[in-house]
């Protein structure tokens, strides 16, 4: 059951984080702006900081008294604290770093010629942007998300301070192997899942370094 569950949260935390990472990473690729090192500060923050001060300060933002999450639950009826919404949210937010640095470094390789080229002939920039950069950085993207999704497979603080230690709502796999261990007689079967989380971390590097191999001569590397 934590094994099916943490792989449904990482991969819902993929959806959550891939589309403000491809935003962010474009923003700081691209765009020249007042504020751009505070927002590259600001997205490489999960790196840094402690994951249970990041589960803390989620809790303090859509938590059910939170600034976002109180009005959330108030309009909506939408709850993310202690639920498995939240513990995606909670491995989106520690791996949107992965996310965005894989795909800037994609976004700077693209050769701004091509964008100046569909420029003169009259393409705008969101055109420009979809049928140009995006495919020529999708490696970058590709690679990101199959970096995030196998971080994900490993989070353990964010998620249990925002998401709680549910059994079969938000117990995933870092989660329930920190169960076992604090059980009697819990050794075996905290070795047993320890031994599928390596798998499924290194299956997932192995993905991330074979995408990044073969869809890298789209990039004329």
């Amino acid at each position: 059951m934590a094994v099916r569950l943490t792989l449904v949260v990482a991969a819902w935390s993929v959806c959550i984080g891939l589309p403000p990472a491809l935003l962010a990473a474009t923003a700081l690729a691209r765009w020249r702006f007042p504020g751009r090192s505070a927002l590259d500060a600001l997205v490489h923050l999960p790196l840094v900081l402690p994951p249970v001060v990041v589960g803390w300060l989620l809790l303090l933002t859509f938590g059910i008294h939170g600034v976002i999450g109180a009005e959330l639950l108030a309009w909506f009826g939408v709850r993310l604290a202690f639920t498995r919404a939240g513990a995606s949210l909670a491995c989106a937010v520690m791996t949107f770093p992965l996310m965005v640095r894989a795909m800037r470094l994609s976004l700077e390789a693209v050769d701004p010629g091509f964008d100046q080229a569909a420029r003169t002939l009259g393409a705008g920039r969101f055109d420009r942007f979809v049928t140009i950069t995006l495919p020529l950085a999708a490696p970058g993207v590709l690679v990101g998300a199959i970096t995030a999704f196998a971080a994900s497979l490993g989070e353990f603080g964010a998620v249990i301070t925002f998401a709680a230690n549910i059994p079969g709502e938000t117990q995933t796999l870092p989660l329930a192997i920190y169960t076992a261990l604090q059980s009697p007689g819990g050794e075996a079967t905290a070795a047993r899942l320890s031994l599928i989380s390596v798998g499924l971390a290194l299956g997932g590097l192995l993905a991330a370094e074979f995408a990044a191999r073969r869809l890298r001569p789209l990039l004329g590397r």
